[in-house]
């Protein structure tokens, strides 16, 4: 046990994820769980989000509740969108419903739509921490994001695959991953990959420049093959985009979404460590009393950040990387 409670200190914390889905989410729960634990502290698990906080779906957990949790990709409590809860209305049933349980705070992991949330529960007396879980790496004020690495070791896999494809019959492969509207997840990917073209939010081309460096690849060698990872949202419709490759660049194209089994599978290694490292933090923050601040890693240090100020951050966190996309065609 880390130390006795003193009669000021909280006494009972709860636990959600919102939004999306992300490989470590687990390990973050359990993290959370067996440190509040540590403390002495009663810890409830919030089901299915911000949703199941409104409804009163909370259950009080244990050691046992989070054992043979850590390999499991997704989140044992289950995740919901309720985008009401952007009313103050529904906010105040989520605090009636923690009020009735006594719980004095809550350790959120998710995006920047859950850390919002968790602001404004804050604000309404119900000290809240946030955990960055998301697979996009969209929230600047750590320089990973839970599920990331799971997610870009994913995309590598299939690229992997596809690429055998793709040499074998000389195409151009476009092939769109996950991110949202940041494009780390197809930077990296791109990258680690040593494809021929990245088109990611960040690092906008024009679609005339596309085609000419395509073109020219095609005619100087007619069995070169092409490697493209885009961003998901940056095209309206990626097989009509495919379609427009081969009609003016003379590949043979085909277009490949990697959609929701980007999502899934057991977290790396990188993962589990880092949710774990910032539960625990994130518990520490709240015996300091501390409330409507995220958890983020910089320089390989656990840090903490107002999620207002976290949230106005510039999301440009990696564009230095961008360099090496020239560099190394």
């Amino acid at each position: 046990m880390k130390g006795e409670l003193r009669q000021d200190m909280i006494q009972r914390i709860g636990i959600l994820t919102s939004g999306g889905d992300s490989p470590g989410m687990n390990s973050a729960i359990r993290a959370v769980v067996r440190t509040g634990l540590s403390y002495g502290l009663e810890v409830y698990g919030v089901y299915d989000g911000y949703k199941g906080l409104v409804e009163g779906n909370i259950v009080k957990m244990d050691r046992k509740s989070v054992s043979d949790i850590i390999n499991r990709g997704g989140t044992i409590l289950r995740t919901a969108r309720l985008p009401e809860f952007k009313e103050e209305s529904v906010r105040e049933k989520a605090v009636e419903q923690l009020k009735a349980k006594g719980i004095q705070a809550v350790v959120v992991i998710g995006g920047d739509g859950s850390y919002m949330g968790a602001k404004k529960l804050t604000e309404l007396g119900i000290n809240c921490i946030g955990l960055p879980g998301t697979i996009d790496n969209d929230i600047a004020s750590t320089d990973y994001t839970i599920g990331f690495d799971t997610c870009l070791n994913t995309i590598i896999d299939c690229v992997d695959k596809i690429r055998d494809t793709t040499e074998s019959h000389s195409r151009c492969s476009i092939i769109e991953v996950m991110g949202n509207h940041c494009g780390d997840l197809a930077l990296f990917s791109g990258i680690a990959e040593g494809v021929e073209m990245i088109l990611t939010p960040d690092h906008p081309v024009p679609e005339e420049e596309i085609m000419k460096t395509l073109k020219e690849m095609h005619d100087k060698d007619t069995d070169k093959r092409a490697i493209v990872i885009v961003s998901e949202k940056l095209f309206p419709n990626i097989y009509d985009f495919a379609k427009r490759v081969q009609a003016e660049t003379g590949f043979d194209t085909r277009a490949d979404i990697l959609g929701h089994v980007q999502r899934g599978g057991a977290p790396s290694a990188f993962d589990r460590i880092l949710a774990a490292r910032m539960g625990a933090y994130a518990v520490d923050c709240l015996v300091e009393g501390k409330g409507g601040v995220c958890i983020g890693l910089v320089n390989n240090k656990i840090v903490d950040y107002d999620i207002y100020e976290a949230l106005a951050l510039p999301r440009d966190k990696h564009v230095s990387m961008l360099r090496l996309i020239d560099l190394l065609k």
